[in-house]
């Protein structure tokens, strides 16, 4: 077995797998020693893309050789157009990760390049990626009326409506990212299921809880089928108000909320009516460390479960009159998107998920409707649409890297990018010494003969291992018995004497 024996392409279990019944020789090549840089992943900070506006993408570069790279030169291009450029050094299987400043110009699906110039080794000097602008994030509010409405209408980014809950409108639901769910006191089975749907399948759910007695019940029995435990009443007869304390600028949530902070800043004071468990975790507190809003994830989905602990009547605080109240409420709706589609996907990966929109699915779905089509390479995916969620198993014609259309009868529906396996570009490989301790003397029947063995060494083991060949000897032999015996029977055969015939 002639092979380089790479160290991402061999494992200990392929090679203990070598059969025990045939003689197995495993000469190692010795290859050139090479830099390989290539993109590992990518990746934006914020899954909320906005088009004219500076976006973040992380490119994260390892080099894979067994040498330095010096350097290297590394472009970023969007579409026909480079967009940034830079260059990067890399000590064998460093990796490092660089930020470059983009914008995309307009809704479109945008096609993405990250070009590598490295020599020998490009076949992994491209790799592709996909950013899709956020769409409108549906924002659905349930309660007596409409408190929410100003602030999210007065951005485009939001598509808000507004139902009460004996009127909802269970399709906004299944399409919406958000669902507020405001001093709601009476939530039936169909609703609460609905609000668990919407967390299973990604979505967030705030509750506000509600001021008066009668819905007490409804709210814990809520909170608990969507998975936050340890919430309690308070029992305080009269409302208590406290102050919310100043957020902290390093909670993920607030990142790029805040600018410079005034000192004398006038923070909301509120009366909490819940006591929350410490499952969560606090977004807002109050003075004496209890918590205001809070975050869960224990829900059983891939959403969150947001959770104020004082109603938003004016009894109960001045939260909505303050000027935290509108930066919270967009922070909520844009963390509830959720990006179905990933930047890129792997040539190895088994499946790709996508979230579809209800143009994409088209009325009736046929069988084998989807198609992967790139340039005139056309393949038929294993497919299964349920909702609007797609599920794609690759098939195995899919094995070059690029921008595949997904289609349906003609009609794009998206663009996916596919790359190589980021092991494939490592490309260290086994020593001689290192193959026989991974081979290990259960296999008696391997050898493993140095890289540097020329053809000498190949033919030396040879005799070693089967001694002089003999058969063409005997053959020989064979042929020459049988020529002396056609020889005898032609020309050995004694002549007949002529005996004289006596008469009687």
């Amino acid at each position: 077995m002639f092979s380089d024996f790479q160290r991402s392409a061999r494992s200990k279990e392929a090679l203990q797998a070598i059969p025990k019944n045939r003689e197995v020789v495993l000469l190692p090549q010795l290859a050139q020693p090479v830099a390989n840089v290539y993109v590992d992943s990518v990746w934006l900070e914020d899954a909320f893309v906005r088009t004219r506006t500076n976006i973040s993408l992380h490119i994260r570069l390892k080099n894979g050789g067994s040498v330095a790279s010096a350097d290297c030169p590394v472009k970023v291009r969007l579409g026909k157009q480079q967009v940034a450029a830079f260059s990067t050094t890399l000590a064998a299987g460093q990796a490092t990760t660089t930020v470059v400043q983009l914008q995309l110009p307009d809704q479109q699906l945008a096609l993405g390049q990250v070009v590598t110039e490295d020599r020998p080794a490009s076949f992994d000097n491209t790799f592709y990626f996909t950013l899709q602008p956020t769409a409108t994030i549906q924002v659905v509010e349930l309660g007596n009326e409409p408190v929410a409405k100003q602030a999210y209408e007065a951005e485009p980014l939001f598509a808000y409506s507004f139902a009460q809950p004996r009127q909802v409108n269970f399709s906004q639901l299944e399409r919406a990212n958000l669902v507020l769910v405001r001093e709601v006191t009476a939530v039936d089975a169909g609703l609460q299921q609905a609000l668990v749907t919407v967390v299973r399948r990604g979505g967030s759910v705030v509750l506000v809880p509600p001021g008066t007695d009668g819905g007490r019940e409804a709210t814990l029995q809520l909170l608990r089928a969507l998975g936050v435990a340890g919430a309690q009443w308070n029992t305080a007869p009269t409302p208590v108000l406290q102050e919310v304390a100043m957020p902290s600028p390093r909670n993920p949530f607030f990142r790029d909320v805040f600018g410079p902070q005034p000192r004398q800043a006038v923070l909301p004071q509120v009366a909490p009516v819940l006591s929350l468990g410490r499952s969560g975790t606090d977004i807002l507190r109050l003075r004496d460390g209890d918590s205001y809003l809070a975050e869960f994830r224990n829900s059983g989905g891939a959403g969150r479960t947001y959770v104020f602990t004082a109603p938003f009547s004016k009894a109960y605080g001045d939260f909505t009159a303050q000027g935290l109240y509108v930066p919270v409420l967009y922070r909520l709706a844009m963390l509830s998107y959720q990006a179905s589609q990933q930047p890129a996907y792997r040539l190895s990966v088994p499946t790709v998920a996508l979230d579809l929109t209800p143009e994409g699915i088209g009325k009736r779905p046929q069988e084998a409707a989807f198609r992967l089509v790139r340039d005139s390479l056309t393949l038929i995916p294993a497919q299964r649409l349920r909702g609007t969620s797609l599920q794609l198993g690759l098939p195995a014609g899919l094995s070059q890297p690029g921008f595949y259309e997904l289609r349906r009868q003609g009609k794009l529906v998206t663009t996916l990018a596919f790359n190589t396996d980021p092991q494939e570009s490592k490309l260290t490989a086994y020593s001689a010494a290192e193959l026989r301790q991974l081979v290990g003397p259960e296999h008696p029947n391997v050898q493993v003969l140095d890289a540097t063995a020329g053809p000498e060494t190949l033919l030396r083991y040879r005799a070693e291992q089967a001694g002089r060949p003999l058969w063409r000897y005997c053959l020989l032999a064979v042929l020459a018995c049988l020529l002396a015996e056609a020889l005898l029977l032609r020309f050995g055969r004694p002549q007949a004497v002529a005996r004289p015939v006596v008469a009687a």
